[in-house]
């Protein structure tokens, strides 16, 4: 792993936030700009967002659809962005969730570049966030992505402590090889 960069070795995702820091209006732009730059079929980008700032009205709209668990880490971020794409495909063989994924993962190396951390959620209440956000009919939202500065994971709920400060683990390569693949040796 020492040739990996550290944009990704290092990139991990808390969920102690620190709640009095908030981000600048150039790293929120640098976050959407990369996600811009992400590569999708045929340039459709077929990726929304919606920027949720601490506290203002987006963010509490996006909020309250999170599950009560999360709700009670996710308040700590700076912003709340809900990643939505398109479902209007013009080519039914094209995947438009798979190019928010390559945006949304752009926006992630951004932010670690940046000394931000973020954290993606799946578990929402997506109908009530469309309804919440007044989302166009055609706008599937997929994942809330609460984004900031580290914080002191002591500050936690107890039953979440140690998740936050326990050893980090990834499943070795090996493991994400197909069988035909595994037989193939890597260089």
């Amino acid at each position: 792993m020492t040739d990996l960069t550290p944009l990704i070795a290092f990139r991990w995702s808390p969920r102690s936030f620190d709640p009095g820091a908030d981000l600048s209006p150039t790293e929120v732009d640098l976050l959407l700009e990369a996600a811009r730059w992400a590569p999708s079929a045929a340039n459709r980008q077929p990726w929304r967002f919606a920027v949720g700032h601490r506290d203002g009205e987006t963010w509490k709209r996006i909020m309250v659809n999170l599950p009560e668990r999360d709700q009670r880490w996710a308040g700590r971020a700076s912003m709340l962005l809900l990643a939505a794409h398109l479902v209007s495909a013009v080519d039914p063989t094209e995947d438009p969730a798979y190019d928010l994924g390559h945006a949304v993962a752009q926006l992630t190396v951004q932010a670690t570049a940046l000394g931000l951390h973020l954290r993606q959620l799946r578990d929402l209440d997506r109908a009530g966030i469309a309804a919440d956000l007044d989302l166009p009919s055609d706008i599937r939202p997929a994942v809330v992505v609460a984004i900031g500065r580290l914080g002191d994971p002591l500050d936690l709920p107890t039953d979440l402590i140690n998740s936050e400060i326990g050893f980090r683990r990834r499943r070795p390569v090996a493991d994400l090889l197909l069988a035909s693949a595994a037989a193939t040796p890597v260089s």
